[in-house]
C-alpha cells in the first residue's frame, strides 16, 4: 500500500498523533488513511461504515480499501456547521436508526463480536432470543466498564454497587420497549463531520444494534453544534417516547464509564452523579 501513496498529515483535531492522515494516490485522488489501534479494529470499523452506509440515511465516507492494519476511506472536504445541515442531520439520523438491527448487541455484518469504542474493548454479543434492551444494556454496556474502572482504581469497589442498583432498576427506568436500532455507537461531536457540501457524514463508528436514545444522549453529553436543530429534525421524523429527557442520563452511563476506564476519576465521578440521579427518580 505504501508504494501507491504519497502522504501529508492532516491539520487540526483529527490529526492527533499524526493519524488519520490525508494521502494522495498515484492518480492524484486524495484519501484518508488510518491505522488500526488493536487486532480486529480495522475490520470492525470498515464493517461499521458499510453497515451505516447500507441504510442510505446519514452519509459516511466510502471505504476504499483495507487490510489487517490499515483502513483507506474517501476524503470529505469539510465545512462549517449550520442550522439547515443540523436539521437534515437529525432527520437522517432518525432514518439510520429506523433501518434497525437483528437484535440488541448485534455487530455489523462481517464485523467481529470483539470490537472497540475508541481505544476501549466493546463486546457485540447480544441475545437474539431476548428482546430486552434493559438487561442487555446492563450486562454488556454498563457493568463491564464498572468492573474495568474498579480494576484500574478509578472507581472504588463500594461505588460499584451504585451502578448495580441502577442496572437492577433499568426495566423501570428504560421507558417503553423499543426495537433494536442501527446505532453509530460513538456519536460525539468529533465523529460528526460537517461537509463543505452542507451535508453531515459520520466517521469512526462503534456500530451495533442498540437503543436509539443512546446515540442522542451521547450527542447531548459531549455537545454538538446546533443540537436543538438536530433534535428537532429527529423528533419531526421519528418522535421519541414521552419522557426522553428524564432517560438521557441512563443512556449516558455507557460513554461516561468508557471514559472513566480510559481517562480517569473525573468521568467516574460524573457517572456516579448520573447514576445517583437516576436512582432518585
Amino acid at each position: 500500500m505504501a508504494s501507491r501513496l504519497t502522504g501529508r498529515p492532516v491539520t487540526g483535531a483529527r490529526a492527533a498523533h499524526g493519524w488519520p492522515a490525508e494521502v494522495t494516490l498515484d492518480d492524484g485522488t486524495p484519501v484518508m488513511v488510518k491505522p488500526g489501534d488493536a487486532p480486529g479494529a480495522v475490520r470492525a470499523e470498515a464493517a461499521g461504515l458499510r453497515w451505516l452506509a447500507a441504510a442510505e440515511a446519514v452519509g459516511v465516507p466510502a471505504v476504499l480499501g483495507q487490510d489487517e492494519r490499515w483502513l483507506v476511506t474517501e476524503r470529505v472536504p469539510t465545512g462549517r456547521p449550520d442550522p439547515g445541515a443540523a436539521h437534515r442531520f437529525g432527520q437522517a439520523l432518525a432514518a439510520l436508526h429506523a433501518a434497525g438491527a437483528p437484535h440488541f448487541g448485534a455487530p455489523p455484518p462481517g464485523g467481529p463480536e470483539d470490537a472497540y469504542i475508541g481505544l476501549a474493548p466493546m463486546r457485540n454479543a447480544g441475545h437474539p432470543d431476548r428482546p430486552d434492551w434493559a438487561g442487555w444494556y446492563g450486562e454488556q454496556r454498563v457493568l463491564p466498564y464498572v468492573r474495568g474502572a474498579v480494576d484500574r482504581g478509578t472507581l472504588r469497589p463500594a461505588e460499584a454497587a451504585v451502578f448495580e442498583r441502577v442496572c437492577a432498576r433499568l426495566p423501570e427506568l428504560a421507558g417503553p420497549a423499543e426495537p433494536p436500532a442501527r446505532l453509530h455507537g460513538d456519536l460525539w461531536n468529533g465523529n460528526v463531520l460537517w461537509g463543505a457540501d452542507g451535508e453531515v457524514r459520520l466517521i469512526d463508528p462503534a456500530a451495533h444494534g442498540g437503543h436509539r436514545e443512546t446515540d442522542l444522549a451521547m450527542l447531548q453529553l459531549f455537545g454538538c453544534p446546533h443540537l436543538d436543530r438536530v433534535l428537532a429534525g429527529y423528533e419531526e421524523t421519528a418522535p421519541t417516547a414521552d419522557g426522553r429527557p428524564e432517560r438521557v442520563g441512563v443512556h449516558q452511563l455507557f460513554p461516561l464509564l468508557v471514559h472513566a476506564v480510559l481517562f480517569g476519576r473525573g468521568y467516574a465521578e460524573q457517572a456516579l452523579t448520573v447514576a445517583r440521579e437516576a436512582l432518585a427518580r
